[in-house]
Parts: structure tokens; C-alpha cells; sequence
């Protein structure tokens, strides 16, 4: 069917405005006012979906937000902010904290005042740290169901008491990470540095420890392939671990720019963010092998983003 030129012309300003009202939805943030916000992912499955999350609710409220992978872990991430190469990403706030306290020991049980302490830090280096998600990620001691029927091993302190024979094998941050080797020897009273395996967060290590090269693995607790692979996950009965939950860090410049824009937009993907969802999200990932943006682009669809 033909339109005439009236009818076209009009057709024409109702997609423009429908245009320039998907691009400015929420609280309308022009891009022309600030930098491009680059969110950084560092070398797990995870932190990619995490990073694809802020960047899809970043974009559907009118921001110009792209995905830069740093590589390895927090201390590439902070060179890279440092350089800026990126402006935001996602974090755990025990985990930076005690990375930026020089292991002091501060990060508890309690999320916000873990925040609290962590934007103290951040605040020298020019970073902020915005508000907890409930949704929290710690490292994870996991052995074979084998191992756990063989040695009777259900908890950190039964791991403790078999002695440090036994082989660790984890990422290579796990040597000065507070919440793994360091707190194993001042929590449990255990020390694995003579046996532990430095390798990976994630498959490198699954495939260790299915093959017997490890005893002990370290993966993250929201992992898909603990349930799936049905591996034990040792109880941490003296409370070793904090308050790591998932939060967004950005530059003080950035969120100087845009103020309440920016971080409301990131509050409200903290406040619908929770375990369960990365447990899930991170199945589809490590087990299913989907992509992170696809992952991502289904979470914010179903949170109304």
C-alpha cells in the first residue's frame, strides 16, 4: 500500500519521537554531557556477565556503555582504571577491601559496613563504590565426593585436621587473598603453600581436580559446576569468609558527571541482583557454554530493564 507524502511525513516524526524516547529512557542521560562509560571485566565468566548487565541497563536508560576485558584479576582491573582505560566494573566488596587494606583484616560478615571501609579505600584512588547486591560470591573449598567419603571430610576444620598433604589448586590470588591461603593458616591453623597448584578460577582447575592432580579445588560458591558435577562444598564453620558481595565501582569522575543518573541506574540493578541469579546465570555460562551478553540481555529482560 502506497502513503501519501502527508501520511509519510507523519509516520516519519512518530518514529523519531519513538526513537529518541528509547534512547532516553529512565532518567534520560545525554551521552553528549559526559565520557563513555567502559566497563571492565576481568578474566572470568562471571565478571562478563556482570559487566554485560551494567552495560545493557546503562544503554537502555541512554548511555553510551561498552565491555573492555582487563584480563587476570583486581590488579589489572585497578591498572586499568588507573590508566583509564575503563570507568566501572564489577566488584566484591570483602575482596577489594582487604586487596586495597594490604590484607588488614577489616572486611566482616556485615555488607554495608564493608562498603563503608571499602569507599574509604577507594576514596585515595579516586573510585566509589555504590550500593551491595544481596548477591554474594565467595571462594569456594570443593573436593570430589569421592575424596569427602574416603577422608570424612565435610568442613574447613575436618580439612584442617588432616593435615596440609593434601593438594590446593586454585587461582594464583589464592597465595594473598585473606579468604583463602592466608585465612586457612589464621582461621584453621593450616598452611597449603608447600602443596598449593596455582591455576584458574574456573575450568582449569574443575578439570584438575576431575582428574586427581588436585584434592582440593577453589572455584567461586556461585558456580554451576559444583551442583552439576556433584562436588562437595566445605562448610566454613569458623566463618573465614565476609560480606563479598556484588557491587558496582566506578571513577569519581564518572559518577561526577552524571550524578544520580548514572547511579541509580546501578543501585537498581544491585537491588534485584541475588545469589540465585548468579548461581544460574553462571550455570549457562561454565555448563551450557552460552555467551555472557545473551545471559545478561535475558536477567535484564526479566527485571525490567
Amino acid at each position: 500500500m502506497r502513503m501519501n507524502r502527508k501520511g509519510a511525513i507523519g509516520a516519519a516524526v512518530l518514529a523519531l519521537a519513538l526513537l529518541a524516547t528509547a534512547c532516553g529512557s529512565g532518567d534520560g542521560a545525554d551521552a553528549g554531557d559526559g565520557p563513555d562509560v567502559v566497563i571492565g571485566a576481568q578474566d572470568f565468566g562471571e565478571s562478563s556477565i556482570l559487566a554485560e548487565i551494567y552495560k545493557g541497563a546503562l544503554e537502555a536508560n541512554g548511555f553510551n556503555a561498552s565491555v573492555q576485558s582487563v584480563g587476570g584479576f583486581r590488579d589489572l582491573e585497578l591498572g586499568a582504571f588507573d590508566s583509564g582505560d575503563i570507568n566501572l566494573a564489577p566488584e566484591y566488596a570483602a575482596s577489594m577491601l582487604e586487596f586495597l587494606n594490604g590484607q588488614a583484616g577489616e572486611a566482616s560478615g556485615d555488607a554495608q559496613a564493608t562498603t563503608d571501609l571499602l569507599n574509604e579505600q577507594l576514596a585515595e584512588i579516586g573510585l566509589v563504590a555504590l550500593d551491595p547486591s544481596d548477591a554474594i560470591d565467595t571462594n569456594a573449598f570443593v573436593i570430589t565426593s569421592d575424596t569427602a567419603s574416603s577422608l570424612g571430610i565435610e568442613t574447613l576444620s575436618d580439612l584442617a585436621a588432616k593435615g596440609a598433604d593434601l593438594t590446593l589448586g586454585g587461582p594464583p590470588d589464592c597465595e594473598t587473598n585473606p579468604f583463602c591461603m592466608p585465612g586457612l593458616v589464621d582461621v584453621y591453623g593450616v598452611d597449603f603453600s608447600a602443596t598449593f597448584q596455582p591455576l584458574d578460577a574456573g575450568q582449569i582447575t574443575v578439570q584438575a581436580l576431575e582428574a586427581g592432580s588436585i584434592d582440593i579445588a577453589i572455584l567461586f560458591s556461585t558456580s554451576g559446576v559444583i551442583a552439576d558435577r556433584g562436588f562437595v562444598l566445605l562448610e566454613d564453620d569458623q566463618n573465614m569468609l565476609a560480606a563479598d558481595n556484588v557491587l558496582p565501582v566506578l571513577t569519581a569522575e564518572l559518577e561526577e558527571a552524571y550524578g544520580s543518573t548514572i547511579t541509580d541506574v546501578l543501585n537498581d540493578v544491585s537491588a534485584k541482583l541475588t545469589t540465585a541469579d548468579l548461581t544460574a546465570m553462571n550455570k549457562r555460562f561454565d555448563i551450557d557454554n552460552e555467551d555472557a551478553d545473551e545471559i545478561a540481555a535475558d536477567w535484564l529482560a526479566d527485571n525490567g530493564f
